[in-house]
C-alpha cells in the first residue's frame, strides 16, 4: 500500500506564530520574561509575530518550548500553556471546535484538524465497549519536550471539556513517565486519578459522556464553521505528520513485520531517504516499528485480554518466548509484570 497523501516534517513551516507559539509567549510575557530572551535562537522575532504572518516549524516551535522552560523555571508552565490552547484563537476551526455537539465530534474534529491544534503530538481515539481513550504519540520529534507537551496536551482537552460540556468529566489519567517531584500541580489541573509508568500518555473516559450532548452546540453554525476549516486545513497542503504517516502505516500493517525497505517504498522514497528523514526527527526506524507494536500489543492485553501466545502470533513472531524477550526491549517490563500493573489500574 503506498501512502500518497503528503505530510510535514521537523522543519517543515506551517505554525502560525500568533497561535499556539504565541499563547506560550503571552505566558510568559505575564512572568515578565523579556521576548528577546524568550525567542533567543528560534530565528524569531517579536515584532514579526505580532504582524501576524510569520509561520514556524516544529524544530522552531520545540526551540520556543525549551526557551520558555529554562527562563520560567516553573513546575505549572506546561499546564498553564494547555489551558490557553483550546479551542483557541485559530479562525474557523477553533470556531468549529467551539460548537461541537459533544466530546465526540469535539476530539473527532481535534484529529482531523490536528495539524493546527496539535502539531507536535498527534492525538488519536479509540473505544471499547465501556470507554474512551484518547492518546498521543510524538509526531515531530519532541524528544525532551515530549513530557511538556502531554501535560499541555491533556490539561488543553480536559479544560476545554469542562468548558463547552459546563461540568467537569471523570477521566482517568495515564502517563509513560514516572511520577513526578511535582505531583501537586497534576492533582490541582488535571485530577487526582492518576497513573504513572504506565507506557502510554492516555486520558480515560466513560463512554457515555461522549455523546452527552453540550448546552451551547450550534449545529447551523458549527456547520458552516467546518466547512470554512476544511478549508483553512486544505491550505496547508497535509493533515499529518511524516511521523504520524509512518506510524497509521505501520499499525495497518503490523501482522506482516514490515520492513525499512517495504516501509520507503510505501513512502515512494529510497530507504536511505527515509532513514534520513527520520534521523533529522531524532529517531530510526526500529524504533517506530517497536512503537506501534508495543502499542498494538498493550491494546490486545489491556482490551482485548490476549495471551502471551495470541499476541505472539498475532505479531508474527515464531513462539511466545520470542515475544515475551522483545516485550521487554520495548516496555522494561515483562507481559506478566504488565498484567499486575494493568490489574492495580
Amino acid at each position: 500500500m503506498t501512502v500518497k497523501t503528503p505530510w510535514y516534517e521537523a522543519d517543515s513551516r506551517f505554525i502560525a506564530a500568533h497561535y499556539q507559539p504565541a499563547a506560550l509567549i503571552d505566558l510568559a510575557i505575564s512572568r515578565d520574561i523579556d521576548t528577546h530572551r524568550l525567542l533567543r535562537g528560534t530565528g524569531l522575532f517579536y515584532e514579526d509575530i505580532l504582524a501576524g504572518e510569520v509561520q514556524i516549524s516544529p524544530q522552531q516551535f520545540l526551540g520556543l518550548i525549551d526557551n520558555a522552560q529554562r527562563l520560567l523555571e516553573a513546575d505549572d508552565t506546561s499546564f498553564l500553556f494547555g489551558q490557553r490552547l483550546l479551542p483557541g484563537h485559530y479562525g474557523p476551526a477553533s470556531q468549529a471546535l467551539q460548537q461541537a455537539g459533544n466530546l465526540q465530534q469535539a476530539l473527532e474534529l481535534l484529529i482531523e484538524m490536528r495539524a493546527l491544534f496539535s502539531p507536535l503530538l498527534a492525538p488519536r481515539l479509540f473505544l471499547d465497549e465501556q470507554h474512551a481513550y484518547l492518546y498521543w504519540v510524538d509526531s515531530s520529534g519532541a524528544g525532551e519536550h515530549g513530557r511538556f507537551l502531554v501535560e499541555a496536551c491533556m490539561t488543553a482537552v480536559v479544560a476545554m471539556a469542562r468548558w463547552l460540556s459546563g461540568h467537569p468529566l471523570p477521566w482517568r489519567f495515564h502517563f509513560a513517565h514516572p511520577k513526578p517531584r511535582y505531583v501537586e500541580q497534576y492533582w490541582v489541573h488535571l485530577g487526582e486519578d492518576l497513573h504513572f509508568d504506565s507506557q502510554l500518555d492516555v486520558l480515560r473516559l466513560p463512554r457515555e459522556y461522549m455523546t452527552e450532548a453540550w448546552p451551547n452546540a450550534a449545529h447551523t453554525a458549527g456547520t458552516v464553521a467546518r466547512q470554512q476549516a476544511a478549508r483553512q486545513l486544505h491550505s496547508l497542503g497535509f493533515q499529518a505528520s511524516l511521523l504520524d504517516r509512518l506510524y497509521a502505516w505501520l499499525q495497518a500493517n503490523v501482522r506482516q513485520a514490515p520492513s525499512l525497505e517495504q516501509a520507503a517504498q510505501a513512502f515512494d522514497m529510497s530507504p536511505a531517504t527515509l532513514k534520513r528523514k527520520l534521523r533529522k526527527h531524532g529517531t530510526h526506524y526500529q524504533e517506530q516499528h517497536d512503537r506501534v507494536r508495543k502499542h498494538v500489543a498493550l491494546y490486545l492485553y489491556q482490551i482485548k485480554g490476549y495471551s502471551n501466545e495470541e499476541i505472539a502470533e498475532y505479531l508474527h513472531f515464531h513462539d511466545a518466548t520470542n515475544f515475551r524477550r522483545s516485550f521487554k526491549r520495548w516496555t522494561g517490563l515483562s507481559p506478566s509484570a504488565l498484567r499486575q500493573l494493568f490489574e492495580t489500574h
